[in-house]
């Protein structure tokens, strides 16, 4: 495994990856992300994932087109995956998400998928709000949400 960590508009973010692709991505707001001794920091084999992720976040980039590789359930790939194919600046609600897995009364478990998603940004679950329009759970708060969906709708 392979890490870095970088300082963005967002604030520090720390990634985590091997050869399968990019495994984990967090936002430090409140605390440092501590490494596993295993693990062997490498900017180097990070850089492509961090190029993407700047871009974005400097309006810059719309898509991601790095390898994933996060760990999860069938179900909560299933439901990442779905996040993934969600246009760039368009939101979805958590009930159409559950009606789009072929269970639309799994709510609460795309929630609860969202919140474990080890790869926000890439894997954009701050794209999912509810039923009625409003802003709903985000782990990194609904300020950094808010921000992050102004962001992809103002096109910057």
């Amino acid at each position: 495994m392979y890490y870095d960590s970088f300082e963005s508009p967002l604030g520090k973010i720390h990634l985590l990856a091997d050869g399968s692709g990019l495994r984990q991505l967090t936002l430090c707001l409140h605390h440092p992300v501590e490494s596993c001794k295993q693990w062997k920091h490498s900017p180097k084999h990070l850089a492509p994932f961090k190029k993407q992720i700047l871009e974005f976040l400097n309006g810059e980039r719309a898509q991601f087109d790095i390898p994933l590789a996060p760990d999860g359930t069938e179900f909560q790939h299933k439901v990442w995956q779905i996040l993934r194919g969600i246009p760039y600046g368009e939101t979805r609600s958590y009930a159409d998400i559950a009606r789009e897995i072929g269970n639309p009364k799994a709510c609460r478990a795309v929630g609860m998928a969202n919140n474990v998603n080890p790869i926000p940004l890439v894997i954009p679950c701050h794209r999912v709000i509810g039923s009625d329009g409003e802003l709903t759970g985000y782990r990194y708060g609904l300020e950094i949400k808010q921000k992050l969906l102004t962001m992809e709708k103002n096109g910057d």
